[in-house]
């Protein structure tokens, strides 16, 4: 378990106590804050006192908290702020989520004696973060890396081992993680897509993009991979680019071949190419792949790929990491195959259309 720093002796509110609010309050209070735990679910307020939290509403004694710590399905803002959270505002109180502290909690002293500084890696898009992160986080076992996946996918990241030396965290992060996070600085950050999702919690499409664009934002990430299928994408990958030959940013496509003097990687017809500098530098055949079948997955390959070539993978390691990744459960997984024919799960993607 990794403990939020800061917090020892300071009274804390944690607001929905599902896998996320339920780590980390655990972790606040493992860390020696006063935690004081509210879910309007009965239940889940009946599991979390099970656990030894202290369970009250915070409203009543909002004055006394050093910050209030929600979950990401709780509304900060739109359509209406939580009641809880609204009093916060009032008072003045700092709102954050796991992912902030967490943030703030990753590194550690242990630190200076490691020769390869802990990484973090970030996903977001509407469609194929799943798919993604644990496609990295696969590629990284593959190679005997210490690799950890957390987020909005796997396990609640106060319920993460100590990072280890050259140890890399996958986290996928929705829009609701990000955009309430006080502290957020991964090393490379991935946006897949963006499609029209949760328009009524972020007030619309600018709202949800604004979300998804903080991860880049917020400090900056040593390294940005885009996917510019969509015109936001494209916008993104230009407002961060600090020119055409910026290799910090690694545009993505599946639709379509990407030219220029940077650097990218792109799928058609089920070829992955890798180009920088206005060459072809890398390749992979996807079509044998049967964990990535279909367009949506070439492209969640172009976004994994381009993680493990910044990291420094060949691209053969990666194609052979590739080769052997399954796919995730009820997603174009093979189920079985008779008489030669392979019986597999239909996955659901639906790209929004604007």
């Amino acid at each position: 378990m990794i403990v939020p720093r800061g917090y020892q002796g300071k009274k804390v509110a944690v607001l929905g106590l599902a896998r996320s609010g339920m780590s980390v309050a655990l972790a606040l209070a493992k860390g020696g804050a006063d935690v004081v735990c509210w879910d309007d679910d009965e239940s889940a307020r009946t599991r979390a006192a099970a656990e030894g939290l202290t369970i009250a509403d915070p409203i009543r004694t909002m004055a006394s908290f050093a910050c209030v710590v929600v979950s990401p399905g709780i509304a900060h803002l739109y359509p209406a702020p939580h009641p809880v959270l609204a009093v916060a505002y009032e008072y003045g109180v700092p709102v954050d989520n796991d992912i902030g502290l967490f943030s703030q909690a990753f590194s550690s002293n242990d630190w200076e004696q490691f020769d390869t500084i802990p990484r973090i890696v970030a996903v977001t898009g509407s469609n194929g973060k799943s798919t993604t992160s644990a496609l990295i986080h696969h590629i990284f076992l593959s190679a005997g890396w210490h690799s950890q996946l957390a987020g909005n996918i796997g396990r609640g990241v106060f319920d993460l081992e100590p990072a280890e030396d050259g140890g890399v965290i996958v986290l996928e992060l929705s829009s609701y993680q990000i955009e309430l996070a006080r502290s957020l600085h991964p090393d490379i950050a991935v946006f897949t897509n963006l499609g029209c999702d949760h328009l009524d919690r972020h007030a619309g499409l600018g709202g949800y993009f604004a979300a998804k664009r903080k991860l880049f934002s917020e400090g900056g990430p040593e390294r940005a991979i885009i996917g510019v299928d969509e015109v936001e994408g494209r916008f993104l990958a230009d407002q961060i680019s600090h020119g055409p030959e910026d290799s910090g940013v690694i545009r993505v496509s599946k639709t379509r071949k990407l030219g220029g003097p940077g650097w990218s990687v792109a799928a058609r017809k089920g070829f992955l190419c890798e180009r920088r500098k206005g060459r072809q530098v890398g390749s992979i055949d996807l079509r044998p792949m049967m964990g990535l079948l279909g367009g949506h997955n070439h492209q969640n390959a172009c976004c994994a790929y381009a993680v493990a070539r910044a990291l420094g993978f060949s691209p053969r390691s990666i194609e052979t990491a590739m080769a052997t990744f399954e796919g995730l459960p009820h997603r174009c997984q093979t189920i079985a195959e008779i008489d030669g024919v392979r019986y597999r799960t239909v996955e659901h993607y639906f790209q929004s259309q604007k």
